[in-house]
């Protein structure tokens, strides 16, 4: 079945895009604004409402299937694309992309994502597609091989790379925002298998010698002994977007550090704890530098943190680096970062086999497209975990994740509830040079 039309419509995203250097730099909170100037290029105050661009594409028998280009609430920090205008790119997709799409077959998703990606060939001037752009447009690619062909889009994602689908739905990591103690009350009553997230993003919310920090977790732990559902385990990841490295000062791996780490884990314990973006290098070098120093200092002095890269790990080479290296206990995949969601799948099944695990992550300030397309690559790669998207108020995000892979799972044969959640393993090749990177 072939494609016919490309269309492109400007449209909302589930948040906000935010400048992150100008908040690190100690803008203040009014109301639910920031007072200050925006700090990073492009950013018209530091507080914007978030785009989106609706990916539209027909079909020969007339259906129509959906894709959404959003980028992360943080654009333009940590080495992502800049922020991301919908008005700028929608001749980009109706007329570039369009030409390029018009006619191809249907089914044929992965060959069709890649040609979107070579439309953006890396060239001095930087003239490429946003990621936002190739993420969308993938998704509905995604959907229109599944359309045509009768399948799920996991089955498609599955077939694509010969991977070996889930059997249960992955573990889903809710999300609080700075509503944490409220939100994380909601997760914790609806046995929501990781939580809370926690947006610890200044100093102010760590504390000056991470004593906030600690304290939550102590509290977290108090209230999942109190509302969880019986037999209830957990896993706690919270996200420090780097302010640890600058209540702690390098090197990492030194006693003041590593016993700090020690009194979170026993202020969190009997539940594991992971801790993501530590801190925040400032280059992908240094930041694997650190990272590494962090975790082998932990693992030497038998503290059980795990460390979750984030800044600085966008792409899929930025993922094969922190998974090489070794820098990492888990690694965010980024979805909106990594431009067409066959990359995502790609990193995912990159991890498998290391001891690294895939955080099927991305950004509160999606959609709900989006998040089903990215509920079903989590399916065909047996994640670690699936971020729940799109907002910062729980409750739709976790639905919207956890109900389309259940419905996935019912229409492919697997168990539609919950269950102890275990890797599966990866029945085929890994991606190649051409596909984007070879393993170590």
């Amino acid at each position: 079945m072939r494609i016919d039309t490309v269309r492109a419509v400007p449209g909302l995203s589930g948040f906000f895009f935010d400048d992150q250097r100008a908040i690190k730099q100690g803008a203040t909170r009014e109301g639910f604004d920031y007072d200050g100037q925006p700090a990073t290029a492009g950013f018209d105050r530091i507080r914007e409402a978030g785009e989106s661009l609706i990916v539209e594409l027909e079909l020969a028998d007339g259906t129509v299937v959906t894709g959404d280009c959003a980028a992360v609430q943080y654009s333009g920090a940590g080495g992502r694309d800049p922020l991301f205008r919908a008005s700028e790119y929608r001749p980009v997709v109706e007329e570039k992309v369009a030409d390029e799409l018009r006619g191809r077959d249907a089914t044929m998703f992965r060959q069709n994502a890649t040609v979107v990606e070579d439309l953006d060939p890396a060239r001095s001037d930087g003239d490429r597609l946003h990621t936002a752009v190739r993420y969308g447009v993938s998704q509905a690619l995604l959907n229109a091989a599944a359309r045509a062909t009768g399948q799920t889009p996991a089955g498609v994602v599955s077939a694509a790379y010969r991977s070996e689908m889930a059997g249960s739905p992955v573990p889903v990591f809710g999300q609080s925002g700075d509503e944490r103690r409220i939100n994380a009350e909601k997760m914790l009553i609806k046995g929501v298998p990781v939580l809370p997230h926690g947006l610890f993003n200044s100093v102010e919310k760590v504390g000056a010698d991470g004593e906030g920090l600690r304290e939550y977790v102590a509290w977290l732990r108090e209230r999942t002994d109190e509302l969880g559902p019986a037999t209830y385990s957990p896993r706690f990841h919270l996200d420090v977007y780097g302010i640890l490295g600058e209540v702690f000062e390098p090197p990492y791996d030194r006693d003041e550090v590593v016993d700090y780490f020690r009194s979170l884990a026993e202020a969190a314990g009997p539940y594991p704890l992971q801790v993501e973006g530590p801190m925040d290098a400032g280059d992908r070098a240094d930041q694997i530098r650190r990272m590494a120093q962090l975790r082998d200092g932990l693992a030497d002095a038998g503290v059980d943190v795990d460390i979750v890269a984030d800044e600085w790990c966008n792409t899929f080479d930025d993922v094969r680096a922190f998974v090489d290296a070794g820098a990492a206990d888990v690694v965010q995949i980024k979805t909106p970062d990594l431009g067409g969601i066959h990359r995502s799948a790609e990193a995912v099944l990159y991890c498998d086999g290391t001891d690294t695990r895939a955080y099927l992550g991305g950004t509160c300030n999606e959609t709900a497209t989006s998040a089903r397309a990215c509920a079903n690559v989590a399916l065909a790669t047996d994640a670690a975990q699936v971020l729940a998207k799109p907002g910062m108020g729980f409750d739709e995000g976790f639905m919207i994740v956890t109900n389309e892979m259940r419905r996935t799972l019912a229409r492919t044969g697997g168990e539609t509830t919950d269950s102890e959640h275990a890797d599966g393993p990866y029945d085929g090749t890994r991606p190649t040079a051409s596909d984007g990177g070879t393993r170590r």
